[in-house]
């Protein structure tokens, strides 16, 4: 295994690559902690690398790369296939090549990371890990209403409605109330205020894709 660091306590990097089905105790709970970690930690990296993100648009950098498939990918450039221990059954079907086992093993080692040593260097090999990854993903050259659009008829759903809610000020320093609305997969619901009602539709549409695949990394 190539993980970068060296724990004092060997006990939490046995119990982060612990499989459910090979037993209690397992990692199940050390992977509850580290996706919370890795969320708040590449949320920080991704901050700082884009300041002129809007919130929308920095979940759907940090849902890129926390997913189960990214994440995987990272496990197999660790190597954390070769030290899974599993159950018979899972051992049997190839378990330590399966992208759910890699990733939930590559959280809980983050979190193992956490109890063994803290969380400052718990947020150094995250960083270290993610640096380069964050650095590479590039904000997209289509706006927030196209990206949604987009994304919805991939999945088949209906597109969004947008509705101006209200309009205030003078005519030559209006802002506008906009909410973005979906109905599928899930009912969502954002609103956004700017000094345009295009503009307004982006920054919502902007948010509600971002919930988006915030659900979707979360499921």
């Amino acid at each position: 295994m190539k993980f970068p660091h060296r724990f004092r306590d060997p006990a939490w990097a046995q119990l982060a690559l612990t499989h459910r089905s090979a037993g209690k105790p397992n990692n199940e709970r050390l992977e509850f902690l580290g996706d919370a970690l890795l969320g708040a930690i590449i949320a920080e990296l991704l901050y700082e690398v884009h300041p002129k993100a809007s919130e929308g648009e920095l979940s759907r950098l940090r849902a890129q790369l926390v997913n189960g498939n990214a994440l995987a990918v990272v496990a197999r450039e660790l190597e954390l296939g070769d030290e899974l221990k599993l159950g018979p059954g899972e051992l049997k079907s190839g378990g330590f090549r399966r992208d759910s086992i890699l990733a939930d093993a590559f959280e809980a080692l983050v979190a193992a990371v956490y109890e063994d040593a803290g969380f400052d260097p718990c947020r150094s090999l995250v960083r270290d890990l993610f640096g380069e990854r964050v650095a590479a993903l590039r904000r997209s050259s289509k706006d927030a209403k196209t990206r949604l659009q987009e994304h919805l008829q991939s999945g088949g759903w209906p597109l969004p409605q947008y509705e101006l809610v209200a309009s205030h000020g003078e005519d030559h320093a209006k802002t506008f109330d906009v909410t973005c609305r979906i109905t599928e997969p899930v009912e969502l619901v954002a609103e956004a205020t700017a000094g345009s009602r295009r503009a307004a539709e982006q920054d919502a549409a902007e948010t509600v894709l971002g919930q988006l695949l915030e659900l979707a990394r979360e499921s």
